[in-house]
Formats: structure tokens, sequence, C-alpha cells
């Protein structure tokens, strides 16, 4: 089991809103001080020089915080940074051996849409997190499928794990999806596109019950 809590405000960083290592590092440092309690670093260049340097500061900053950065779709980047574990699509390597080679102490969770199967299948995987949306429209991903609330609801009865909701959530949505089941809410432009992000972190820190 992870040695953090997967609950409360996931934050996930977004390159084209932090297009270099200064902003990304403050970012990431407010919504931190705000509360996130989980980051994952999310870069799709083709710039590894780059993707390694920051996630290797976004670890150390983390660490300061006593907050897991997971690295998206790179097991290899999250081995080569000291990362806490990766967030993994569908179509992002071999879920089943994502486990072996990043070890028992590693965090892995799944994007798995809106479908209960797939859950199952990362469940079977071993993995420590599951991911469904998009709940409302998104800006990184417009064309993603929607997902049902109810799914929340649903997995909340079949599965034992944390599970994380995506896809346009906001503070003034953030509370149907808690309310229908999900641990965690992973935000990235009602976070990062706010004028002030320690404050946005805090609130929607806020919509969450302490946990028992």
């Amino acid at each position: 089991m992870p040695r953090y809590p997967l609950h409360g405000l996931y934050a996930i960083t977004d390159s084209s809103l932090m297009p270099d290592d200064a902003t990304l590092l403050h970012a990431v440092c407010q919504a931190l001080q705000g509360g996130a309690n989980l980051v994952q670093y999310r870069d799709k260049s083709t710039d590894s020089v780059k993707r390694l340097r920051q996630a290797r500061a976004l670890v150390e900053l983390c660490e300061q915080y006593q907050v897991p950065l997971l690295i998206n779709d790179d097991i290899e980047l999250a081995i080569l940074s000291g990362a806490a574990g990766v967030h993994l699509g569908q179509s992002d390597g071999n879920h089943a051996q994502a486990r072996t080679q990043l070890g028992p102490e590693a965090i892995i969770g799944i994007t798995c849409h809106d479908s209960l199967t797939l859950a199952q299948q990362a469940v079977t995987n071993n993995v420590d997190y599951i991911a469904f949306g998009a709940f409302f429209t998104s800006s990184t991903k417009p064309d993603a499928s929607p997902a049902p609330l109810s799914i929340l609801h649903e997995a909340r009865t079949r599965f034992a794990l944390p599970i994380v909701a995506i896809g346009g959530i906001s503070v003034d949505n953030a509370r149907q999806v808690i309310e229908a089941g999900a641990d965690m809410v992973a935000v990235i432009h009602s976070l990062f596109t706010a004028d002030d992000i320690s404050h946005r972190a805090q609130t929607f820190k806020d919509q969450f019950p302490t946990p028992a």
C-alpha cells in the first residue's frame, strides 16, 4: 500500500500553461502550499532532457511537502527521476509489468474512462487507484467520452481502491463527483489558470470531508 494518503486534490501539470522550469515550479509550489495531496507531471513533448530535469526538480519540491509526484505515461522517466510512481493510460505500456518495474512501494494509477471492466483489469494488475472521466467538458481532452457520475458510486461499491475523478472539474462541480464517490479530484486548468493557485487549491481541499 502507498505510504501517502490518496485523498483530496490531485494536481496535474500542463506544459502549455507552464512552458518553462520557473513557471512550472512556482505553480506547483503554490498548489502544494494550498493543500494538493498528489501531483502528476504531464508533458507530452519529446524533449527527454527537459522532461528529466523538470521531473527531478518536481520530485525534490514535492518531497519538501511530503507529497508524492507521479509521472504521466512514462515508467522509465519515473525510475530515472526518483518519482513516487506513474499514471498510465490504457495504451501506455504493459500495466501488468508496471508493478514489477517500479516495485511494491510505487504508486500506480490507471485511466479507466467510463468502464468498470477496465477498472477490474486495473485492480487485477495491482494498482493503487483507478481514475474515471471525463465527467465534464475538458479543455485538455475535449473529445473525451463523457462518463456518468453513477460510475463513481458503482466503482465505490465494487472496488476497495481509491477512486479519482477527472475531466473538466472545477470548484463549482467538484462536490458532485466527491458526493458520488470520488476520493480525489484531478485538476489541471481550473487550478493552474487561477490568479491565486494556492487559494484555489485550498478551495478544492475544503470541499472534501475530513478523513475519519
